[in-house]
């Protein structure tokens, strides 16, 4: 499997779960967290500007997706939020940005939410959090899909269903979430090969069957809103400013980036655009310039 850069290390944040994560680079650091059906690999383009403009890059693998493991089953984002500061703990980090993509913007928020003492700044890439009802705008409203979270939310249908079929499956959800810019062939390949293992096809599920207890997550943070500087990023062909809107209502202090030419992956569509809009808003919440 394709990873970001640096050395790919396994820690053990609890009996069970190990996160493969990659470490980049010196200074204050930012935690990069990916979405589905995706790994770190989401951010391959990130890593190395964030490096050379003096930060550190810490990547993670969420709890049972990519290189990561899992034996608990659970799959609750406050969960997964518990298992990044035990990564944080585990490697001496006590203050850190979060950049979160897809389900890793939820990850974020609720890490964010629940230590607000240690998280400078949030930043969260194409995810609105459940339980916040905000419409994606045209043009991403065409081409983003609302197929595939029923469709996983059902017990049994998929496990029933996508067994030899997997890399079919992930492929319409990678082109068609893509908008008109399809992402590299080497990257959906990589992709294709780390969800088509039957345990991360089950993670995969797993994270979309906790709706309810996410959105609750949600709804029990919202009544104290983040103070920290948060900055949404949106695809043009993606959720695009649904995402601000989103966070809007859950901070005192948000900007957003509105990227054209992508769709649910802007980082990796467009990181010309993306790279410099987010150093600077790192920077200046990290390093004070």
């Amino acid at each position: 499997m394709v990873h970001t850069c640096g050395v790919i290390t396994r820690v053990e944040v609890r009996d069970g779960v190990r996160l493969a994560t990659s470490d980049t680079g010196s200074g204050p650091t930012v935690v990069l967290l990916h979405g589905w059906p995706v790994t770190s690999l989401h951010w391959r383009h990130t890593v190395p500007a964030l490096a050379a403009a003096g930060l550190r890059a810490l990547t993670a693998d969420l709890r049972g997706l990519g290189a990561s493991t899992d034996s608990t089953g659970q799959f609750a984002k406050a969960a997964l939020a518990d298992d990044v500061i035990a990564l944080a703990d585990h490697l001496g980090i006590e203050h850190f940005a979060v950049v979160g993509h897809d389900w890793g913007g939820t990850v974020g928020y609720l890490l964010a939410a629940d230590h607000p003492d240690r998280v400078r700044a949030l930043v969260v890439e194409e995810e609105v959090l459940p339980g916040i009802d905000v419409p994606v705008p045209e043009p991403g409203r065409s081409h983003y899909p609302d197929w595939h979270g029923p469709f996983n939310r059902q017990p049994g249908l998929a496990e029933s269903v996508l067994p030899g079929r997997e890399d079919a499956y992930h492929r319409a959800f990678l082109r068609q979430s893509a908008g008109p810019w399809p992402l590299s062939e080497p990257a959906q390949q990589a992709y294709l090969d780390a969800y088509r293992q039957p345990s991360v096809l089950i993670a995969g599920l797993g994270y979309y069957r906790t709706a309810r207890e996410d959105a609750q997550a949600v709804a029990d943070r919202s009544a104290t809103p983040l103070t920290m500087p948060v900055l949404t990023v949106g695809g043009q062909y993606g959720m695009g400013t649904a995402v601000h809107q989103c966070l809007s209502r859950l901070a005192t202090d948000t900007r957003h980036l509105q990227i054209p030419e992508a769709g649910h992956y802007p980082a990796e569509q467009n990181p010309d655009l993306v790279n410099p809009g987010l150093l600077e808003f790192l920077t200046q919440h990290l390093t004070g310039e």
